[in-house]
């Protein structure tokens, strides 16, 4: 029972909600529950601190009985506010179709078909492809009853909805599998040929990209995708295709039962947005995320706070905004989030902007509280982030002198990824690793005219629009050092050239 995951999803307004709840339940005034309860939302004691609080002594059997009631009142009153809220639109359908058959076994077929009417028309309206198919059933099985009924039409219009209702469990499976690839490749490290499974997945399913959808089926092709452009680093090929069918799709407006994905969908396309390096267009979709955060009592913004300001933070970081990407950054940088993957990636672009800054200490600061082992890194947030880690480390103990230090991380880093990274085609990590080490053992060649020579010949360098910004980034490490120049103005100055091109 991971009480504390389920109590850190809740906005402000879901806890006071929440508290109400078992003050209405409660049967007597001196019960625990809600002292519990507050407790973990505050999140500071351990255990036992609980214990001793409540019962004023290490009573765990106790603690555990009460623990074990709160659960269950927490899933209770999760279920009763996603059927209040976020099924609202379904339950009035639902409720639309069992008011029709009733009046259809009264042989009033009028009114029953007229109520079927506006279930269809909701329903359709919110991509409801599953009740759709509970409509059309009824409408067909009792055409017999109402001679203004075309059941041609209606026997088309059921077969279209099929077709609707197939393409969204295809879709859904695919999504699945590649998932399933991804963490593959991200969380265990293997070795796969990605783009020729995503092809070979889509064909296998016949998914078609013309078909009608709705935002969780835009939000699992826009992941499919995504992961395509994460696997390549090419986020330029995909950038108009996933405008283009959130426009296309935003037209049909089915948000009030689909608003968590709603939000996926813009967080996917201002992410897209800021690895092209176009910070105001991301930031566009931002301020429309935050908006929809903010609906519906502020239901999700607990869910999305962290991956919302950490793009944020990163957009106001290459846009010149360094000291306000700091203080937005630091504000979030708390002790526990649900979201530890973008909990990790807070702290890891902390580091990175102090660095780039020149704050060295501080961002060594940050870094000293990654005490896990990658292996565990890994399992929370992916190889990649794993990689970027250990590439920082090595750069940050580099700039703060720490000889030794820089020593061992080399050889660690040598004998436990270089292998991976041949095997990924991602020598060119390597190779700067190598040109890392060359500065670090003669820092006074770095200048000259032999070094940036070999620089120019060591990379097979691609168009800088289509260059991923943190490989940017960790180049214009090794360039403020050849070229005797500020690495944030070095920085700014390798992006303002992939937006002139853009």
């Amino acid at each position: 029972m991971n009480i504390h995951a389920i109590v850190s999803t809740f906005s402000i307004e879901e806890q006071h909600r929440f508290v109400t709840y078992l003050e209405k339940k409660n049967k007597r005034k001196d019960v625990k529950n809600i002292q519990l309860f507050k407790l973990l939302v505050n999140d500071e004691l351990t255990s036992k601190e609980i214990c001793i609080k409540l019962y004023k002594k290490d009573n765990k059997v106790a603690l555990y009985a009460l623990r074990k009631r709160l659960f269950q009142s927490l899933i209770d009153f999760i279920a009763n506010v996603n059927l209040e809220e976020v099924n609202s639109v379904d339950m009035q359908i639902i409720k639309y179709i069992i008011a029709s058959r009733n009046f259809l076994l009264h042989n009033k077929p009028k009114v029953a078909y007229k109520i079927l009417d506006k279930a269809e028309t909701l329903a359709s309206e919110h991509h409801l492809f599953s009740i759709l198919n509970e409509i059309y059933h009824t409408k067909i099985q009792y055409a017999y009853t109402n001679p203004a009924v075309d059941i041609n039409a209606l026997i088309a219009a059921f077969k279209d909805n099929q077709k609707n209702h197939f393409h969204e469990d295809q879709l859904n499976i695919v999504y699945a599998k590649i998932r399933q690839t991804l963490n593959d490749i991200t969380y265990k490290g293997e070795i796969i040929d990605f783009e020729t499974i995503l092809n070979r997945t889509l064909k296998e399913h016949n998914i078609s990209l013309t078909e009608s959808m709705s935002f969780k089926s835009l939000y699992q092709l826009m992941t499919i995708i995504s992961i395509s452009a994460f696997v390549t680093n090419d986020y330029m090929k995909i950038e108009p295709f996933l405008i283009n069918m959130y426009t296309s799709i935003e037209s049909y407006k089915p948000k009030d039962t689909q608003h968590f994905y709603h939000i996926e969908v813009l967080y996917i396309i201002a992410n897209t947005l800021f690895r092209n390096k176009k910070f105001t267009e991301s930031m566009f979709y931002l301020e429309l995320m935050l908006k929809q955060m903010s609906l519906k009592q502020k239901k999700y913004y607990n869910t999305f706070k962290l991956k919302y300001n950490l793009l944020l933070g990163l957009n106001l970081n290459y846009s010149l905004q360094q000291d306000k990407a700091i203080q937005l950054l630091e504000s979030f940088k708390i002790p526990k989030h649900a979201d530890i993957e973008s909990l990790l990636d807070i702290y890891l672009s902390l580091v990175m902007i102090y660095i780039q800054k020149g704050e060295h200490k501080k961002a060594h600061h940050i870094f000293s509280k990654f005490h896990h082992s990658d292996k565990w890194y890994i399992t929370k947030a992916g190889t990649e982030w794993v990689l970027k880690k250990n590439l920082i480390e090595i750069i940050l103990h580099i700039e703060l002198q720490h000889i030794d230090l820089v020593e061992s991380r080399l050889m660690s880093f040598k004998r436990r990824y270089y292998n991976h990274l041949k095997q990924i085609n991602q020598e060119r990590v390597i190779t700067y690793l190598s040109l890392i080490e060359s500065y670090y053992k003669q820092p006074e060649i770095v200048t000259s005219k032999a070094f940036k020579i070999k620089v120019e010949n060591s990379f097979e360098w691609i168009e800088v629009q289509r260059e991923d910004i943190f490989v940017m980034s960790f180049y214009a490490w090794l360039k403020s050092k050849m070229e005797n120049v500020p690495l944030y103005l070095t920085t700014i100055n390798l992006i303002k050239q992939a937006q002139a091109v853009n």
